[in-house]
């Protein structure tokens, strides 16, 4: 710097002119850079200089747009893309109280103190930091500038009572798209600005409102940064705002900067609050008005002496904390967060070996996370970056044009183009790097076009979404007090003075969601004046249509196709509830009286067909006594009773009355009596309904999905009493298991000593679908203990090879064709790894897994050096299964509790117990037998059996 360069802090509120101050000072020097806050903002500044004096010596430097003439002279770039090192005339940063803001403060404070002007230097900003400045920068002069224009505060205003002119401000994506819908409805439009949309978007919204096409604009905070837009009246829906780490109220100085944007020269502006913002205190509203705010005394702020030797140094020196108490360390940014990422993938620290290696890592992490997915995404495509950059000097062509061209569509909505501008940056920020792409020139030109395609798209449908030409003109027809005529087309489509404004579903008139305010009470009435004649030939069409087209919701609800026409509601008879029409009162009484009749039929019949086994019990008057009895219970309960509900009851049936019941499907299972047919989809979607209905429910459960053999069980409170009976499964431990699917695994328990313990074979992991661990959490729910321990593992083949000659042996007694099986047979029937085969979920009947070849234990796979050292034993984990009744369910932690390895079952768990045996008395102490069905002889195949089918081949081929 020479001696007569000037560092000049020009402060004071918003609407005093700065930036036109720096604009101006800067075109009196030869050349000149302005370092602004927002995107949106360079753009409007440079748009302004290249109006005064021509593109040909102006610069647009920013992450995503680089416009950069042979002939620079003056340089129009974001604070974080502003060059060094050029030595120009002149340097301004603006809105230099952003040195404060914990994202992008340690930037601003990095230009504060490093960045200067050969002749003249300018900081433009609040007041608020005029100490910080004075301490930090030496011989600084200072400019006060006073506001061109009063501010005043006007309280709380609702948004139908806005005045026109009026900015809303929201400080959410949700937040703005809410207000606008509200403006759209009330007001006839609104414009939207961001500052995540493109500056072709924005400058298109703006000029909506600029043009006075629509009155109001609804914007985010980023209208606070120095955007000059004709508003007379800012409103704050909101004091507090999500500032990336939490929700934090705003400060008065963060409501004066975007108050601040009502009133431009000299005209005078208006704040307040709207929605559901409080109303501003006194002394905050005094604070703005008269711009009096506490100092800044804190400045975000990191290392700029970076070294570049080791990527652990650059870490470290990005990371050091500052000497000066004005400044504070900037909390982890983006870049280095990435940084830090990169640093633990040993691909790229293996090529970050130098200095230059670490510099270009260090800029490739620069790259912003426009996309917003998840840090380890935008690491992961850092990566790919940083290694094609390092091998191949550049990024690939033919990558990044499928990157490109991915992104390169104008169909979907808001969100969706929303989404394909921040992707679409990521890449215009990569092609605007020097030497990152072959031909700069044409990816520059390419990324931008994809930009400007998305851009008009999202405008169209920010307009499409926002400004609505019909509200205008159903406005206007009534203010002038004429009659508008209604009409209705075929598709129950319903238009006033050719406008849209509702649709006829089943027999209610769905008025459009955007009519709301003055319109909405005309609209309705012209609406519905067309709409009786409409709704008695609907429901003559109703009344004659076939059952297939009606349905009824898991919730209740009645459908015809896609419209709702009513609703389930509880009835005197469980199994009789009564239906409710949604009729509109204009349809009239006849209307209303056919509707509700076809809807109750369709009920009864549904009951009727899937509820047949059922009703058949109450409608059978040769069960008598203690079977009718029982026979009410089981329609009481819809078909499903747990049997410990009923045990009294069952054990009074004689055998008479349990074969009368039996010939209507009722099967009297160890765990629950139920009638199997009824647990197929439709009934239990059907039992689940009614039985919601008939407990009073809120919300009505939902039906588990068909075919799955266990589902979770839920924790306390998760469903109500009884949903699981409901739904056809028992719930035990952390699952809940279908109950015909229990009595099976009851079957095949019942031949098992549970005194003295079992392990879970094969089969009964295979019907429940489960891991042993999950067996074993079900057993315990069940009333058994488990044991858990560990063995040595014996290898499939050599236990098939060793069983093979007494199974031989014991079905040459039984059946002589099953002898001539050999060894060799039976280890290819059995899985490699010795586990039982788990069944697939959505099948009743589980396959047995494909045989895949066990490796031998010389064999050597692929990577891998041969181990000359004698291997470890395998240990396998196992399960001891022994009946603790009650005591098992209240002491559910004793199961993990290992016993030596390979130790067998003690019996010392079951001394006082037994499990029930199917035909035997049971012993005094052990639980009640409850016989489901005939012992199956001991040479007998189940036909349940997964391993059926495979034995029966074993048994041909002999």
């Amino acid at each position: 710097m020479t001696e007569q360069s000037r560092t000049l802090a020009v402060l004071g509120p918003t609407n005093t002119g700065k930036t036109h101050f720096a604009i101006e000072r800067m075109l009196g020097y030869r050349t000149g850079i302005i370092g602004l806050p927002l995107r949106l903002l360079a753009r409007e500044v440079y748009d302004r200089i290249v109006r005064a004096r021509g593109p040909s010596v102006v610069a647009l430097v920013t992450g995503e747009e680089r416009i950069v003439p042979e002939r620079t002279q003056y340089w129009v770039c974001t604070v974080e893309a502003m060059p060094e090192g050029l030595g120009a005339d002149f340097v301004a940063i603006d809105e230099i109280q952003l040195c404060a803001d914990p994202e992008r403060g340690h930037v601003f404070t990095d230009r504060l103190l490093r960045m200067r002007g050969l002749k003249e230097t300018q900081f433009l900003g609040a007041a608020t930091m005029r100490s910080a400045i004075a301490a930090l920068v030496p011989g600084v002069e200072f400019l006060s500038r006073e506001r061109m224009s009063q501010l005043a505060y006007s309280g709380s205003k609702k948004i139908s009572k806005m005045p026109a002119r009026s900015a809303i401000v929201g400080f959410s994506v949700d937040n703005v798209y809410a207000i606008a819908e509200v403006l759209k409805r009330q007001k006839g439009g609104a414009a939207v600005v961001m500052g995540a949309l493109s500056p072709r978007t924005r400058n298109a919204q703006v000029a909506l409102y600029q043009n006075g096409d629509v009155d109001y604009l609804v914007a985010t905070d980023a209208i606070g940064m120095g955007l000059n837009l004709d508003i007379d009246h800012v409103a704050f829906s909101s004091l507090s705002k999500f500032d990336g780490r939490r929700m934090r109220p705003l400060a008065p100085n963060e409501l004066a900067q975007i108050a601040g944007r009502a009133g431009r020269g000299m005209s005078h502006g208006t704040f307040g609050v709207t929605g559901e913002a409080p109303e501003l205190s006194d002394e905050v509203a005094r604070a703005i008005m008269d711009h009096r705010f506490t100092p800044i005394r804190k400045l975000e702020w990191r290392n700029a002496n970076l070294p570049f030797g080791q990527i652990d140094a650059l870490i470290a020196a990005l990371e050091a904390k500052p000497e000066d108490q004005w400044l504070a360390r900037a909390r982890e940014a983006d870049d280095l967060g990435a940084l830090k990422s990169l640093a633990q993938v040993a691909a790229v620290r293996a090529r970050a070996s130098d200095g230059a290696s670490v510099r270009l890592l260090w800029d490739v992490c620069r790259v912003p996370d426009f996309r917003g997915i998840s840090h380890a995404e935008h690491s992961s495509l850092l990566e790919t970056i940083f290694c094609d950059l390092h091998e191949l000097g550049r990024v690939p062509d033919d990558w990044l044009a499928r990157q490109v061209k991915r992104i390169d569509r104008t169909d979907g909505d808001i969100d969706t183009l929303s989404k394909r501008l921040a992707y679409i940056r990521t890449w215009t920020y990569v092609a605007q790097r020097k030497g990152w792409v072959d031909d700069e020139t044409h990816w520059r030109g390419e990324t931008r076009a994809v930009e400007d395609r998305l851009s008009d798209a999202l405008h169209e449908r920010l307009t499409q979404r926002f400004v609505d030409r019909r509200t205008s003109v159903l406005l206007r027809r009534l203010k002038q007090k004429e009659a508008m005529v209604a009409e209705v087309n075929e598709n129950g489509d319903v238009t006033v003075e050719g406008e849209f404004v509702g649709r006829l579903e089943g027999f209610r008139f769905i008025q459009d969601r955007a009519l709301a305010g003055q319109e909405e009470k005309a609209v309705r009435q012209a609406s519905l004046q067309a709409l009786s004649p409409q709704f008695h030939l609907r429901a003559d069409r109703f009344y004659n249509s076939p059952d297939t087209e009606i349905d009824f919701t898991e919730q209740g609800g009645l459908m015809w196709g896609e419209q709702a026409v009513g609703k389930l509601v509880a009835g005197s008879d469980p199994l009789k509830p009564q239906v409710e029409a949604f009729v509109d009162d204009v349809a009239g009484e006849d209307v209303m009286q056919k509707v509700q009749r076809r809807l109750q039929h369709f009920m009864d019949r549904k009951i009727a067909t899937l509820f047949e086994p059922l009703l058949n019990i109450q409608r059978d008057d040769t069960l008598t006594g203690m079977a009718r009895g029982f026979g009410f219970r089981l329609v009481e309960n819809f078909g499903i009773v747990p049997r410990g509900d009923v045990a009294e009851d069952v054990k009074s049936l004689d055998q008479d009355a349990r074969g009368a019941l039996r010939k209507h499907g009722v099967r009297f299972g160890q765990f629950t009596v139920f009638m199997p047919l009824l647990l197929k989809p439709a009934p239990t979607r059907l039992r689940l309904l009614l039985w919601s209905l008939a407990q009073g429910l809120d919300e009505f459960p939902e039906a588990p999905p068909p075919g799955l053999v266990t589902v979770p069980a839920g924790g306390p409170g998760a469903v109500p009493r009884g949903y699981h009976a409901m739904a056809g499964y028992r719930a035990a431990g952390e699952r809940a298991i279908r109950i015909d699917m229990l009595e099976r695994l009851a079957d095949m328990l019942r031949g098992e000593d549970s005194r003295a313990g079992f392990e879970a074979t094969p089969d009964m992991l295979s019907i429940t679908g489960m891991t042993l661990e999950q067996f074993a959490d079900l057993m315990e729910g069940l009333g058994y203990k488990a044991e858990r321990a560990e063995r040595e593992k014996v290898k499939p083949v050599d236990q098939a090879l060793a069983q093979a000659p007494a199974e031989q042996a014991e079905h040459a007694e039984t059946d002589p064709a099953a002898a001539a099986a050999t060894a060799e047979d039976i280890v290819n029937a059995i899985p490699d790894d010795g586990a039982a085969p788990i069944a697939a979920e959505p099948s009743e009947q589980p396959e047995v897994a494909a045989d895949i070849p066990a490796a031998t234990e010389t064999e050597i796979m692929p990577g891998e050096a041969p181990d000359t050292a004698a291997a470890a034993p395998e240990t396998e984990v196992f399960y001891t299964f022994t009946w603790a009744g009650r005591a098992a369910r209240a002491r559910p932690d004793q199961r993990g509790k290992p016993k030596a390895a390979g130790g067998k079952p003690s019996g010392k768990g079951g001394a006082k117990s037994g499990k029930p045996n199917r035909g035997k008395p049971r012993a005094e102490s052990g639980p009640k037998t409850f016989a489901a069905r005939p012992e199956r002889k001991k040479d007998q195949i189940d036909p349940d059996n997964p391993f059926a089918a495979a034995l029966m081949g074993l048994k041909g081929k002999g």
